[in-house]
């Protein structure tokens, strides 16, 4: 799997293109240095719906399942969805500032929605990630990596990482060690 990013359009290609409206510019200056890993799934522990899509794009039935009056009114959206099946959909470009970290600090810079890109897995803390999403995740890093300069390898984080206390995502079922795998055998 390969994908690559136009730096004029700050778009993933071959992503599906499902453009939020919660999102706004970056500071000026401020360029993409740190990739944050989440998981998601609405409801809790269901995959393969729209919800998500509806979620971020302000358009979710708040009244179609119990749990979403606990999030009822909640504006974010991510970058990057990778759905279970390795399909991947973008809702911000790259170059701006999508609402996926909330309250963070991240190597003493706080606000890491400012320069960071939210990569979001369709999946929940204890159920195992598909092959499917390494794949697609391990090939958006490395195309994110080779767009923007100042991204390493080693600048990717977990939502718990940069919000402890408030967030567990992806959670213990990540394996980070795959992932790092992936992204060596693709950057190498």
């Amino acid at each position: 799997m390969s994908f690559t990013v136009n730096t004029d359009t700050g778009l993933l290609d071959p992503a599906r293109l499902c453009l939020s409206p919660n999102r706004d510019a970056r500071p000026a200056g401020v360029d993409p240095s740190l990739v944050i890993v989440h998981g998601i799934s609405l409801p809790p522990g269901q995959f393969g719906g729209a919800e998500i899509e509806d979620l971020f794009c302000n358009r979710l039935d708040w009244e179609a399942h119990p749990y979403f009056n606990e999030i009822r009114g909640l504006e974010v959206s991510a970058h990057v969805l990778i759905r279970r099946d390795g399909e991947v959909v973008q809702f911000v470009p790259f170059a701006e500032r999508a609402w996926h970290a909330g309250d963070s600090r991240f190597r003493r810079q706080s606000c890491c929605n400012d320069f960071s890109i939210g990569l979001e897995l369709e999946g929940e803390d204890t159920t195992a990630y598909a092959d499917a999403q390494y794949d697609a995740l391990s090939a958006a890093i490395t195309a994110l990596v080779t767009a923007y300069p100042d991204i390493t390898a080693r600048d990717v984080a977990a939502h718990s990482d940069i919000s402890p206390g408030r967030k567990t995502d992806p959670g213990p079922a990540f394996d980070w060690l795959r992932l790092y795998d992936g992204l060596n055998a693709q950057l190498s």
